[in-house]
């Protein structure tokens, strides 16, 4: 097992990364304060892993709730459910909420724990490889609105991440690629030598080689526990943590959640990052290149909804939090493995990426 950790002084934090940790009692109870504790999970993830972590909470008094599935699921009447079962079970100041399954779980279950009494303690049970990198780490929590993806919610740091390996075992191809997308973007933004090992082993990961996968997990999360120590709220440098997200929230929300899978959208939107990388000459021609072919080698969209208009991409790329003064501010690449947080570019340029025809872009590899 490895152990990270996030680096908030008081508030401080461990990821637990390795195989078979759900039943490990020793790593849940020290980030437990009391005999009550409420498991929620999806109807998913339940048949699978919620008798193995309601072994490791054996000697704790249990509530269990269990949610429907699926992004289209993520907001306000399914936030409610997670209050019904605590309120009907009497859970008080002193509970600790478990979010057990993905990245839909985590954010609507630590959102969740930020409102119930004002705030409760929560511990992050990702079971997505998504999940695993990405959403758990950091605290970011919340839910869809129809005109905005995670526009409400709450930065609330998790009292633990368990991070259990053997989870990505049951997972469909699709849900894989779609982590596969978040493990990318962290090697183009922040660092490089990272991107060529993703290269060199995207195959392991793909047929789900365990030494490659704890090592790309363990990565991932070492990058982002070390850029939200240095800006939690996201006042900065955080934001560089969105690369492709703007665009890729912009599809979500156009084609209706849940129609794309998450890291298929920020697949199709660091695409379209990194084409705007290039139309301002940050990037070459053989860059984009180069991440158009290991993002699809992952198995993930390079091109985004033929159906979507610049309008389109407009209207929602312009309900996005990074906006400044009405400004839409992109994640961009100075370099490979180096990014920057802007809205200083011309209005033509950006224009011309939503214009872009993806098609014959990645079609140059073909």
């Amino acid at each position: 097992m490895q152990q990270l950790t996030v680096d908030l002084g008081e508030r401080s934090y461990p990821i637990y990364i390795g195989s078979e940790l759900l039943q490990k009692t020793d790593l849940f109870a020290p980030h437990i304060s009391s005999r009550r504790v409420a498991i929620v999970c999806n109807e998913t993830v339940a048949p699978l892993y919620l008798d193995r972590v309601k072994h490791a909470l054996a000697e704790n008094e249990q509530t269990v709730i269990v949610l429907p599935d699926g992004e289209q699921h993520k907001h306000w009447e399914t936030l409610q459910l997670i209050f019904d079962g605590l309120l009907a079970d009497r859970h008080d100041r002193k509970t600790t909420l478990i979010a057990l399954g993905g990245g839909v779980i985590g954010d609507m279950v630590g959102f969740a724990a930020a409102c119930y009494q004002r705030g409760v303690n929560f511990i992050q049970v990702p079971t997505t490889l998504l999940s695993q990198v990405d959403s758990s780490v950091g605290g970011k929590t919340g839910i869809n609105h129809p005109l905005g993806k995670n526009m409400i919610g709450a930065f609330y740091q998790p009292q633990a991440v368990v991070i259990d390996t053997a989870t990505l075992a049951t997972l469909p191809p699709r849900e894989l690629s779609a982590g596969l997308a978040e493990v990318i973007k962290y090697g183009l933004i922040y660092d490089a030598d990272f991107l060529t090992w993703l290269e060199q082993n995207m195959q392991r990961l793909m047929s789900l080689d365990e030494q490659a996968l704890s090592y790309a997990i363990e990565r991932s999360c070492a990058i982002k526990a070390e850029i939200v120590a240095q800006d939690e709220r996201e006042a900065g440098l955080r934001a560089i943590l969105n690369l492709g997200h703007t665009f890729g929230h912009a599809i979500e929300t156009e084609q209706g959640y849940g129609a794309w899978l998450h890291g298929e959208a920020v697949a199709a939107g660091m695409v379209m990052a990194l084409q705007m990388s290039c139309l301002l000459g940050n990037i070459s021609d053989v860059d984009v290149q180069r991440g158009i072919r290991l993002i699809r080698q992952a198995g993930l969209p390079v091109v985004p909804p033929a159906t979507m208009s610049v309008a389109d991409f407009l209207q929602h790329m312009a309900v996005d939090k990074k906006n400044v003064d009405g400004k839409i501010r992109l994640v961009l690449l100075e370099q490979l493995g180096r990014a920057v947080v802007t809205s200083d570019y011309p209005a033509n340029v950006l224009q011309q990426c939503l214009s872009e025809d993806y098609g014959a872009l990645v079609g140059m590899q073909d």
